[in-house]
Order: structure tokens, then C-alpha cells, then sequence
């Protein structure tokens, strides 16, 4: 993948599924509280590798979306 905070966001809602998943199960308070600090921490993590990713590109909002060509004024 490009963007090195991609897997980092997938770990995180991997963890928070299992947060829900654990806590569903009763499992016990400390594993349910410990893994939620521990998401809650990657996800801010992930969040700063993804805004401080040093990204380039050429495209401009001028560009819009790429899925949608521009109307040619023919």
C-alpha cells in the first residue's frame, strides 16, 4: 500500500471489533478496558501517521473527481 497509516487503521478496527466482540462475550472488565486503551492509542497513532504522511500529488480540487468526467462545452 502507498500510505503506510492504511494497515495501521486496519489494526485499529481490528482491535475495536474485538473490543465489542469481548465485551459481547463477558469476558473480563480488565481485558475489554485494556484493549480499549490500547485501540483508542493506535487509532491516534494512525491518524497522526496519516496526516503527517509526506504525500504528493498532482491532482487539484480544480480536478474534482475522477469518476465523474467534466462536461465538455462543445
Amino acid at each position: 500500500m502507498k500510505n503506510p497509516g492504511i494497515p495501521l487503521l486496519i489494526l485499529t478496527t481490528l482491535i475495536l471489533i474485538l473490543v465489542t466482540i469481548f465485551a459481547s462475550l463477558g469476558l473480563a472488565f480488565s481485558w475489554v478496558f485494556y484493549l480499549t486503551v490500547l485501540g483508542q492509542a493506535t487509532l491516534v497513532f494512525a491518524v497522526y501517521k496519516v496526516l503527517t504522511d509526506d504525500y504528493q500529488t498532482e491532482k487539484t480540487f480544480k480536478d474534482w473527481y475522477e469518476d465523474r468526467p467534466e462536461p465538455h462545452d462543445d
